[in-house]
């Protein structure tokens, strides 16, 4: 499938954003107001959609017109969503409207025909109707999850940590350091695929 390379889906999604005169602060303004608050780290609420491996929020007003193509206007702004994430479109979708729902309903409230998060097959609906093909989609993390690759990150920091603590060590020490070191490494991999587990 185009928007999928492997197991991870390249999702971008162009929700039009209502155009409202008496509007007390125009709708494209007041999405950027709201996004400009949230956190970018850990505490971002696509962190709590924990299958995100990255995901963008902006708005666009028009295209850019270079002479000679004059007279390219969008008929109205954008709110444009991209998002890479693991496994399937629905059920990221629907995990996005449980997990953070309010996050949801702040920023697409603002769009046409938004129909909130109640009904998730009216969400899902309204948000695959708004999606764009993505037509050369490739993912730079090897085919891994989420997880996965955080385990990955993890295990190569320790590994520095354990060369850094054990330099100039002798062989028998070191061999036994490092025969521990990989028992503690077992034990965090054991652990976390039991916490997968527990989210699917």
């Amino acid at each position: 499938m185009s928007n999928q390379s492997g197991n991870i889906y390249g999702l971008t999604i162009l929700s039009p954003i209502q155009d409202d005169p008496h509007a007390e602060i125009p709708h494209s303004l007041a999405i950027q107001m709201y996004l400009a608050k949230l956190p970018r780290d850990h505490n971002s609420p696509f962190a709590k959609v924990s299958s995100t491996h990255m995901a963008r929020l902006s708005v666009l007003e028009d295209v850019v017109r270079v002479t000679p193509a004059l007279g390219d206007y969008l008929k109205s702004s954008y709110l444009v969503f991209e998002s890479n994430f693991d496994g399937d479109l629905d059920m990221y979708l629907m995990r996005m409207a449980i997990e953070v729902p309010e996050f949801v309903d702040a920023v697409w409230q603002h769009c046409v025909g938004y129909p909130g998060v109640t009904d998730l097959s009216f969400f899902t609906a309204y948000m695959k109707r708004c999606q764009m093909e993505t037509t050369f989609y490739f993912a730079d993390v090897n085919n891994k999850t989420v997880h996965e690759t955080l385990l990955a990150l993890q295990t190569q920091s320790s590994v520095t940590a354990f060369i850094e603590r054990h330099q100039g060590k002798g062989g028998t020490e070191l061999q036994s350091a490092f025969a521990e070191f990989l028992r503690e490494l077992r034990g965090v991999a054991k652990v976390s695929a039991g916490q997968d587990k527990t989210l699917d």
